[in-house]
């Protein structure tokens, strides 16, 4: 699971382990984020009609380095 949440949020992952967190705790701050921030950048989201068309756990608190990352992939499709 580390492994898999590391290729989405590998900037997330190596900060916290830096800090010194374990990977348990590394796993449980980031594990929600990787799965919305996936979705994100595969596209799932690129045509919605409006922001009511969004699923309720297709949010979460990204920082704007993440948001950058998102744009990007946007740009890019």
């Amino acid at each position: 699971h580390c492994l898999a949440v590391r290729a989405v949020c590998q900037r997330e992952i190596d900060c916290d382990r830096g800090n010194g967190y374990s990977w348990k705790i590394t796993l449980l701050r980031n594990y929600w984020k990787s799965k919305v921030k996936q979705e994100w950048l595969s596209g799932k989201y690129s045509n919605i009609p409006s922001q009511f068309s969004l699923p309720e756990k297709s949010m979460y608190p990204m920082d704007v380095d993440t948001w950058g990352e998102i744009l990007e992939a946007e740009l890019e499709r």
